[in-house]
């Protein structure tokens, strides 16, 4: 099947081409699956709740309107539905002081990491990542992974702009503080 722009598809399945669907589903599946799996921490619930996001876009597909991209509100649809499943599973986070996070700057975090080769950076912030809550998690992927910008995770988020900014700021922190505490217990 030869590769068109996500309106192409939307159309024609507006039309009655329910096939051009498989286009749509094969274009998304591994993206979503990846964010969603970073939420709910579990393959097979990862698995099922990307059917399930796939379903709910199909039925929900004559109600999109294009005031966003395709993209962005696929990526709204699997975000709030493993969200979601997260809620009503309990999961537990790691509880962090606040004050620790307030008290480093933006610079302490790219110095630090600037010492570190890149094989013990990615080691050490797969293991950072793993300690952050589901949300966290979600925002990192699609910011950093996903590319996508901090106009689009407010709309997949529903939260403001600023809000958007503030908890990557944070996230970032956190991460460096992370960080810093396992190479200290290492370094032991």
């Amino acid at each position: 099947m030869e590769k068109y722009d996500d309106t192409y598809y939307i159309r024609r399945i507006a039309e009655g081409d329910v096939h051009s669907y498989a286009a749509l589903v094969s274009r998304y599946s591994r993206p979503l699956f990846s964010l969603i799996f970073k939420i709910v921490r579990n393959r097979e619930d990862a698995e099922e709740l990307a059917q399930d996001v796939f379903v709910k876009v199909y039925r929900s597909l004559p109600g999109f309107k294009g005031e966003c991209s395709f993209s962005t509100w696929i990526y709204r649809i699997a975000y709030n539905t493993a969200l979601s499943f997260t809620r009503h599973a309990k999961h537990e986070w790691l509880a962090f002081d606040e004050s620790i996070i307030n008290n480093v700057s933006e610079e302490e975090v790219s110095e630090a990491l600037g010492l570190l080769d890149q094989s013990e950076q990615l080691q050490l912030l797969d293991q950072a990542l793993e300690q952050l809550s589901a949300e966290e998690q979600a925002l990192i992927l699609l910011f950093y992974r996903q590319q996508k910008s901090v106009e689009e995770l407010a709309v997949i988020t529903g939260l403001s702009q600023s809000n958007v900014k503030t908890k990557l700021y944070r996230i970032r922190k956190k991460l460096f503080v992370l960080i810093k505490t396992m190479e200290a217990h290492s370094n032991e």
